[in-house]
């Protein structure tokens, strides 16, 4: 893979799943082919269930894209996930719920009356392509997303612990969203988390 990274997390996981008993392979997202009925592998064989690191805003733009609704395969990141990595929908929730305070205040249409706010690419992860700003002090990183659009969205600072900035990142199995069923902690040494931003060991008694 041309992702260290990404390489370690799909080996480890395809190694979970043949403890667990299923039959699984890896290989590369343009080696998906489809048979006029369901999604099948290099090997021919339908796909029932797969796992990707690949953008589903990349996937419905594939040759094979087309199929997606027809087939019976399970994806994991599941299709809805397009509609919440989407940063076009923190705007919607601020005009659909304005001052609700689980909400930062978010516009299409530039900073407004904020002081200090963070301007994201609709598409954008992991930190790229992001400016932080606020009085007197700018942040910018660079990367390959913009080109679809930005949202400004207001400026919640991290956390600091020994001049470290951190994000917590918790994840959730089966909609069960009171009870979360993992989590990761990042730290910079600037405000902006990104890919090499480091994972910080963590333990719970």
């Amino acid at each position: 893979m041309d992702d260290a990274e990404d390489g370690m997390t799909v080996t480890y996981l395809l190694e979970t799943a043949r403890q667990a008993g299923l039959t699984s392979s890896l290989f590369p997202i343009d080696e998906i082919g489809w048979d006029g009925d369901s999604f099948v592998g290099p090997d021919d064989r339908p796909l029932r269930s797969v796992f990707k690191l690949y953008p589903w805003e990349w996937m419905v733009n594939e040759d094979f894209g087309v199929h997606l609704a027809k087939a019976n395969t399970v994806w994991i990141e599941p299709p809805w996930k397009m509609a919440l990595s989407n940063k076009g929908i923190l705007p919607v929730l601020w005009q659909l719920y304005p001052r609700h305070p689980n909400l930062l205040e978010a516009s299409f249409d530039g900073p407004g009356r904020m002081a200090s706010w963070v301007r994201k690419p609709l598409l954008g992860r992991e930190g790229a392509n992001i400016t932080l700003h606020s009085p007197g002090r700018n942040f910018e990183t660079e990367g390959d997303y913009g080109e679809e659009g930005f949202i400004y969205q207001e400026l919640a600072p991290l956390a600091t612990f020994d001049g470290k900035h951190a994000v917590i990142g918790s994840w959730v199995i089966g909609h069960e969203d009171d009870n979360a069923a993992g989590m990761g902690i990042r730290e910079s040494d600037m405000p902006i988390i990104t890919n090499t931003s480091q994972f910080v060991p963590h333990l719970f008694g």
